[in-house]
């Protein structure tokens, strides 16, 4: 009789969207754009109708997101599309403001390497959001690039 073995799953290994990119930046990237988000004549009243002044719980919630997103690490466990969907006020020039601040401080702080990763990745996030909000279910998101 021979003993039955026990298979465990390899456990999965999580690589960054690009080896450069450092928990660090990622503070950087989001700290540095969300104060310009803040001070955005547009997009900075948005925001604060919905953060309500918590801007310490948000940014380390956004902390969590993009650590997921670029160095994989799958701590963020939120439902963005959910809560986006609800923001009637938002409109289609406002995802290519926030695109524009977001690709200025990726500029800021990250590689040559790693800066369209990381862009690509914002173009990606913005399309998803674009498309749970108002009726823009089952259309083709813009064209985010400049």
């Amino acid at each position: 009789m021979t003993d039955e073995l026990s298979v465990r799953a390899a456990p999965i290994r999580r690589e960054p969207a690009h080896p450069s990119i450092t928990r660090d930046q990622i503070s950087r990237l989001v700290d540095g754009f969300y104060g310009k988000v803040r001070s955005n004549s547009r997009l900075g009243p948005i925001f604060e109708a919905r953060v309500q002044g918590n801007w310490s719980s948000h940014l380390a919630k956004m902390k969590l997101f993009w650590a997921s997103v670029l160095l994989r690490t799958g701590e963020y466990n939120g439902r963005p599309v959910p809560v986006h969907a609800r923001l009637t006020e938002v409109e289609t020039d406002d995802f290519r403001f926030w695109l524009r601040l977001f690709r200025e401080t990726v500029a800021e702080i990250f590689t040559l390497e790693a800066q369209p990763i990381v862009v690509t990745t914002a173009e990606r996030t913005a399309a998803s959001l674009w498309m749970a909000m108002g009726d823009n279910r089952m259309k083709q998101p813009p064209d985010w690039s400049e």
